[in-house]
């Protein structure tokens, strides 16, 4: 089944306003039936979990519902969904737990692609135990990274290995599958950030061979916050550091305090939508697979026609040129500054925002600084008439 972008669309109150929305990569718009899942659940009579009161079981529902939710969508098991309030908050947590097993000598390895989510976390947790930290740079012209960049900052005393599968700022997909096999070959864990690559394509966390994989909900129209999953086999290893009467079962002890139940309806919901996006099996899981195929398509057709309109621009330089890529461009307009492109943009009606976007070392090494460049993503509502309205309004700005 292909994507029917106008069914799609027709389910987001915010396009109603007449914006072309390419910030995405820092946040998706939300289906009507996201927010209605929001409100219902936190306008409902509910509790803190338990199993006595009809309150306490709505709670524990909106729980189970959306561990159930986002192991279907990401191809693993729902006792292994750790909900936080965010991705970064997460990877700060895991972080100091796994280094609880770290000494000197010990090595750590991050990449100069990662947004800083999945880089100065293990850069502090490194520093605490004494352990050193190991950069895998990337190509400068064409943003890839290999799985030889990797593999040339291993040892046998890496303990772990944080890598993107998507660069936020560039859309560099590294290959995952072969730099989690050079990790596993030193005895490495590896973490992946996959906050990018989720909204993207079909995932499967087992196929890719992370042992945490890491994402954010509201970057594939769902609400504010983080999920981290792993098997509950790795997890039941891992002590982070948690209240006496909380739970030490997995994965509640990795969730500090009461979870935002209505959050997780939401989440769910948005799983449910993405699931029924071009699909009609019965088992949730093809649907999600069926229908993240379809978006996949829909968003590399009209990727295309984006690079093909900005590179006919005077004066526009695009930003890398990976081999393998999400929708995501990087560009700069001679003589304006990345500000003055968003805000000319911004005044079309076009969201097509300008930063470094936490990719701040990734900006730094291709030689745009703090300042980093204008960005425009593309999401599954995104239609023709939209990549053509940024395309015309980069082009305004040759006169």
């Amino acid at each position: 089944m292909e994507l029917d972008v106008a069914r799609v669309r027709s389910s987001f109150p915010a396009l109603s306003r007449g914006v072309a929305y390419f910030d995405g990569p820092g946040g998706t718009q939300v289906p009507r039936e996201v927010g209605r899942a929001i409100a219902e659940t936190i306008t409902s009579g509910i509790s803190n979990r338990g199993d006595v009161t009809a309150a306490e079981r709505q709670a524990d529902s909106a729980v189970t519902g959306a561990r159930a939710a986002v192991a279907d969508l990401l191809g693993g098991t729902a006792d292994g969904v750790v909900f936080a309030r965010s991705m970064t908050q997460m990877t700060y947590d895991l972080s100091r737990a796994l280094a609880k097993r770290w000494a000197p000598g010990d090595e750590v390895v991050v990449t100069r692609l990662d947004h800083d989510a999945n880089i100065r976390p293990w850069v502090s947790a490194a520093e605490s135990a004494g352990a050193t930290v190991r950069w895998a740079d990337f190509d400068q012209e064409t943003g890839d990274l290999t799985v030889d960049d990797v593999r040339a900052q291993l040892s046998t005393r890496t303990r772990l290995v944080a890598v993107t599968g998507a660069s936020n700022l560039l859309g560099t997909r590294p290959d995952i599958p072969a730099i989690v096999d050079a990790a596993h070959e030193v005895g490495a864990l590896v973490h992946v950030d996959g906050v990018h690559l989720t909204p993207h394509t079909p995932v499967s966390v087992a196929d890719l061979g992370a042992d945490f994989y890491a994402c954010s909900p509201y970057k594939f129209l769902g609400p504010h916050h983080g999920v981290l999953m792993a098997s509950p086999e790795l997890l039941v290893e891992i002590h982070p550091d948690k209240l006496l009467p909380s739970s030490d079962r997995v994965p509640e002890r990795f969730e500090l305090g009461t979870l935002p139940y209505e959050l997780l309806a939401g989440t769910t919901a948005a799983v449910q939508f993405l699931a029924g996006l071009a699909s009609d099996a019965t088992d949730r899981r093809t649907r999600v697979l069926e229908s993240m195929r379809a978006v996949e398509e829909h968003e590399d057709r009209l990727f295309a026609r984006l690079l093909d309109g900005l590179s006919g621009v005077a004066g526009v330089t695009l930003h890398g040129s990976p081999k393998r890529r999400t929708p995501t461009v990087l560009f700069s307009v001679e003589g304006h500054s990345p500000r003055e492109v968003y805000e000319h943009l911004a005044r079309l009606d076009v969201n097509a925002p300008a930063s470094s976007f936490y990719a701040i070392e990734a900006s730094r090494w291709i030689g745009l600084g703090d300042t980093g460049a204008v960005r425009a993503g593309l999401a599954p509502y995104t239609d023709d008439s939209d990549v053509d309205r940024l395309v015309a309004g980069v082009k305004e700005l040759e006169r």
